[in-house]
């Protein structure tokens, strides 16, 4: 689309409202048409396809984390490999920059995202190591405390081997939530709190860092330049209902009023 912001920055410096914008279009217009943005463009171009892969594969819903943990170890390569292969001081820098600002699964994200791989049981619980599972439960010091900790090691000894090895209802699960249930149902949840208590961990962390992500990109169009004097309880109660809309748009206008209405006593009746 270059070529048509280009004409359409030259259509604003000859049609502009006002001098103003006129002058605006013309400095972009300037540094459009520099080399350091053609090459910035070039070299973005292929970075983005670079962690393409690895961008698809985490908006997915049903994440595979160990094929995903794979994919970010790729990318992080490939942008490496983009780094030595820099023919330009500038490709050197830049690429170093992306490569930063990608490379943000510091070690306790990838302790946390390993752990989750390996309670996984997918082909018969063929990636469970403890060792990597108990690094993940240190990251929860509230949870499993020092005591907790060495109850759960032996727990999940116990328990490998009694739903890998003698349990046939545990074979040929899909995935954390196939564990979960099946857990519940043969009521192994009680033989193996702690582990469930991982599970269950393990289950929320895709929920909770999505709801994260999507509150803030909410927040950047209900709190816009127009209504930037917004309390917290006015931005929580609008971000809410945007973030939520498969929820909230099945509320009529009709429930809505009447909640209201019946909130406090009022002079007229809402409509």
């Amino acid at each position: 689309m270059f070529g048509s912001i280009i004409d359409v920055l030259d259509a604003l410096v000859v049609d502009a409202y006002s001098p103003d914008e006129s002058a605006k279009a013309i400095g972009y217009l300037e540094a459009c048409q520099t080399f350091k943005i053609a090459f910035m463009l070039h070299l973005m171009r292929d970075i983005l396809g670079i962690i393409d892969d690895l961008n698809k594969s985490l908006q997915k819903k049903e994440q595979d984390i160990a094929n995903t943990m794979l994919l970010v170890e790729v990318a992080k390569r490939r942008l490496q490999s983009l780094r030595e292969d820099a023919w330009d001081e500038h490709i050197d820098k830049v690429s170093t920059f992306c490569i930063r600002t990608h490379d943000h699964f510091n070690e306790v994200t990838t302790d946390l995202l390993h752990g989750v791989a390996c309670l996984n049981p997918v082909d018969s619980f063929s990636s469970f190591n403890i060792k990597k599972i108990m690094r993940m439960a240190e990251l929860y010091p509230d949870d499993f405390d020092e005591f907790s900790r060495g109850a759960l090691e032996n727990q999940l000894a116990t328990y490998i081997i009694d739903v890998r090895d003698i349990d046939e209802r545990f074979a040929n699960l899909n995935g954390l939530c196939d564990l979960s249930r099946k857990l519940v149902q043969t009521k192994k949840n009680l033989n193996f709190p702690l582990v469930f208590r991982l599970v269950k961990f393990s289950l929320l962390l895709p929920v909770a860092t999505a709801s994260v992500e999507r509150a803030f990109s909410a927040m950047k169009f209900i709190k816009n330049d127009l209504r930037n004097q917004m309390n917290d309880g006015l931005l929580s109660d609008c971000v809410v209902p945007y973030v939520e809309k498969d929820v909230f748009i099945n509320i009529s206008n009709d429930a809505i009023v009447k909640t209201f209405q019946e909130m406090k006593p009022r002079r007229v009746q809402l409509r």
